[in-house]
């Protein structure tokens, strides 16, 4: 599977790297083009020198299978311009990470119809190969949907949805992991206040919450049958869990995710 990036930023450099991460990958089958962003281009490249990198987008897109638009929305139109009569449609997979750009805008830059366009919304956990990403797809065949699944299995947790639900999705997974850091954040202070030096609470955090997310995902368990077994009869964890609801924390998270679908 030969992969060309556009874009070199966030999104794009650390699809790059997480897939150059991974063993069974062949790094040399992945381009990298970013005409104005020579320095992550020389980063990547000193990271992985079998990695391909050019400033040169219809170079970054030449005999490749798959063909990933890494670059801001407002970007997405200019970019592809140029590009779409020089892409195969009938052969090549075209798959926007850009949120906020729907399948139907992905069809409309096209010049054939139907053409296999994907949009895919991992978060940036993905440079380490821990990425929770959505996949939709439009025009495309049970083994074009599987060989992109293939490729993000390799770089994370992969679920295919509508694209109705990408919103949803997006407000759990990709805003959802900002939200993730800040409750380290707000823990970590708290650890603070309570007499632990910063980087020691910081580390004691997320150790924990590393410890929870196993717990739930080995068991399957609902998250409040694992709080029931922490939270003895006047104890202090339920005194704890007690003044956060009274402080909004269930309300304000769910407001917050509902507020970023909008």
């Amino acid at each position: 599977m030969k992969i060309g990036i556009i874009g070199a930023g966030n999104m794009g450099g650390a699809i790059a790297r997480g897939l150059a991460l991974d063993p069974d990958f062949c790094t040399a089958d992945i381009t990298v083009c970013s005409p104005n962003n020579h320095g992550e281009l020389d980063k990547l490249k000193a990271d992985f020198p079998d990695i391909n990198v050019s400033a040169n987008n219809e170079k970054a897109i030449d005999g490749t299978d798959m063909i990933v638009i890494a670059v801001k929305p407002w970007l997405v139109y200019d970019v592809m311009d140029p590009l779409s009569q020089k892409i195969n449609w009938e052969k090549q997979m075209l798959v926007s990470v850009a949120a906020g750009i729907t399948l139907a805008q992905l069809e409309d830059l096209s010049l054939c119809t139907p053409p296999a366009v994907f949009r895919v919304m991992p978060n940036t956990a993905i440079a380490l190969r821990k990425s929770m990403t959505f996949i939709c797809a439009s025009g495309a065949n049970d083994e074009q949907v599987k060989a992109v699944s293939d490729v993000f299995e390799r770089l994370g947790a992969v679920m295919l949805i509508e694209e109705t639900q990408m919103p949803a999705c997006m407000a759990l997974a990709s805003c959802g992991i900002a939200y993730a850091m800040r409750y380290v954040r707000a823990a970590s202070e708290g650890g603070v206040e309570l007499g632990v030096k910063a980087d020691v609470a910081k580390d004691i955090v997320l150790r924990t919450l590393e410890g929870a997310a196993a717990l739930l995902l080995e068991s399957g368990n609902h998250p409040e049958a694992e709080i029931d077994k922490v939270t003895t009869p006047g104890g202090l964890t339920i005194k704890g869990l007690n003044a956060m609801e009274a402080h909004g924390f269930t309300t304000s998270v769910i407001e917050g995710l509902k507020a970023c679908t909008k």
